[in-house]
């Protein structure tokens, strides 16, 4: 579609390019293109919910990896993110949870105005069918089809009783009136099958004749005037550099590793990263690639189990728990999950499948904040990533004590009929220096990074509350990397309610409004 008259180009059909392709072409009138460097998700295994855990270093995942880590024991940890029509919904764990009400309000405490938890919530339900709907909390005619285990694993179970038993309240699931306490899992499976944002939204909206697709193509930078009016894209495919101009806009839905690439890329960012690589810069906003935040995931408290572990029906890990400390905090900040496999990191010896299980734990507001670079102009080129895992002390004394709680759950009598023994940490980690220092060799992603195109106001902000890019015309960034404080669960939910709101603002839509239960 060379030359002008596309209403809106789309870069990135993951979770947020898939809502936004639908939602844009519902209005006749504009005309939408959407591009994306992976392909269709033609393996079968992807929908498959119990191969999630292997896609790491797949043909559909970037291959991401970090730069070594102070504060993990020097290690260089694998990111994988979705590289195929659904992004990393196409790889995830499935877990849809939204998120406490005050991260979002949060958000608009802090200079996002209209993205708090009344505002968001319409858009939550509009996008979900659930079993809880019709309700002042659910939907229940929206794409993503929502589920909970109805015959859970034995294990998980368990998990739960021994939650109960250290005094935690069960709730019915984590995205009604309360998000604390044992509960089953709610997962985008259909009929034992993933559901992606690819497979909810996309595949009803592909045959309209207003929505191009354009796949196996890798954009590289942005085509700004002299006014710094985006007026299209450069990208690769099939070896060759073609352009694609819009008199309309042009929204970065990346994510939070690509999206700022993208725009570093096209002059976009810090000007002296940007002197650096010898990039003209047109727009000097220090916060593109800054802010960058992820949860951590521990692999982890392992247990060997009496009895041969049965194989999961659902994704291997039915269950999340989200437990408060004893502080002012609004939001829970230590979450769980009992995995029915030996979940460790490349520092520890692994026992087989069927041996063993394990109840990992994770820190939900952490504090560390990281970048993502560029090191080369090359559309190709590895980014540099950098976490900065656990360099603040918050972060490391939470993690401390979710592994604290973490062996109290595996303890449990809850277990008794399953829990041979601790494998890890095993019996001799009893000191702070001790668990501090297995949590270094424990730690991993969660995969819910974000952060990198901050929304809201201040020096690191780079979109405004419209998703706008600063000092630029007609480009918008949305997707993870807008989120500017991490949301207390996984985070695609809370990208597909941004995406969805996102559409009507595009639209001039009315947004939509609910009453708060």
């Amino acid at each position: 579609m060379a030359g002008y008259g596309t209403n809106f180009i789309i870069v990135g059909a993951g979770t947020a390019g898939c809502v936004l392709a639908r939602r844009l072409s519902e209005d006749p009138h504009a005309r939408v293109t959407l591009m994306e460097v992976g392909g269709p998700a033609s393996d079968p295994d992807i929908a498959d919910p119990a191969k999630w855990p292997f896609f790491a270093g797949s043909a559909v995942d970037w291959g991401f990896r970090t730069t070594p880590q102070e504060n993990t024991d020097g290690r260089i940890h694998d990111w994988p993110r979705g590289r195929v029509m659904g992004g990393t919904s196409s790889i995830n764990a499935m877990a849809h949870v939204r998120g406490h009400p005050s991260d979002f309000d949060h958000w608009a405490a802090n200079g996002c105005t209209g993205w708090g938890f009344t505002d968001l919530l319409p858009y939550f339900i509009r996008s979900e069918t659930s079993a809880y709907g019709s309700s002042p909390h659910h939907g229940n005619c929206g794409p993503l089809r929502l589920m909970q285990p109805d015959d859970p694993h034995p294990l998980t179970r368990c998990y739960m009783a021994a939650a109960e038993e250290l005094g935690c309240i069960p709730t019915d699931e984590h995205n009604g009136a309360c998000m604390t306490g044992p509960t089953l899992n709610t997962l985008t499976i259909v009929n034992g099958k993933r559901l992606s944002a690819a497979d909810a939204y996309l595949e009803p909206a592909r045959s309209r004749e207003n929505l191009e697709i354009i796949d196996q193509c890798l954009v590289d930078k942005l085509l700004l005037d002299q006014s710094n009016r985006c007026r299209g894209v450069v990208y690769q495919q099939e070896g060759k550099r073609h352009e694609l101009h819009t008199d309309g806009a042009v929204i970065l839905s990346c994510g939070a590793i690509g999206s700022p690439q993208v725009l570093l890329r096209s002059g976009v960012g810090p000007a002296d990263e940007l002197q650096e690589l010898g990039i003209d810069i047109t727009a000097d906003i220090p916060g593109v690639g800054k802010n960058l935040h992820d949860h951590l995931l521990s692999g982890g408290n392992v247990y060997l189990s009496k009895n041969p572990v049965p194989p999961t029906r659902y994704q291997h890990s039915e269950s999340l728990l989200y437990v408060d400390r004893e502080s002012d905090c609004a939001a829970p900040e230590m979450m769980f999950a009992c995995v029915v496999l030996p979940v460790t990191t490349e520092q520890f010896t692994s026992p087989e499948p069927g041996a063993a299980y394990t109840i990992m734990y994770g820190v939900t507001a952490p504090r560390s904040r990281g970048t993502v670079r560029l090191q080369s102009t090359e559309p190709d080129a590895m980014p540099l990533i950098d976490p900065n895992y656990l360099s603040d002390a918050y972060d490391r004394e939470v993690y401390v004590e979710a592994l604290d709680f973490a062996r109290n759950l595996g303890a449990s009598s809850a277990f008794d009929e399953w829990c041979e023994r601790e494998f890890l940490p095993g019996p001799g980690v009893t000191s702070l220096a001790d668990k501090q220092a297995f949590n270094t060799r424990a730690a991993y992603t969660h995969h819910h990074p974000v952060g990198t195109c901050k929304m809201g106001t201040g020096t690191n902000a780079v979109v405004s509350s419209d998703l706008a890019v600063s000092g630029t015309e007609n480009l918008y960034v949305i997707d993870g990397s807008v989120i500017p404080k991490i949301t207390t669960g996984p985070i695609n939910a809370a990208i597909v309610a941004i995406a969805e709101r996102a559409s009507d603002l595009l639209l001039g839509r009315q947004f939509l409004t609910a009453e708060i239960p």
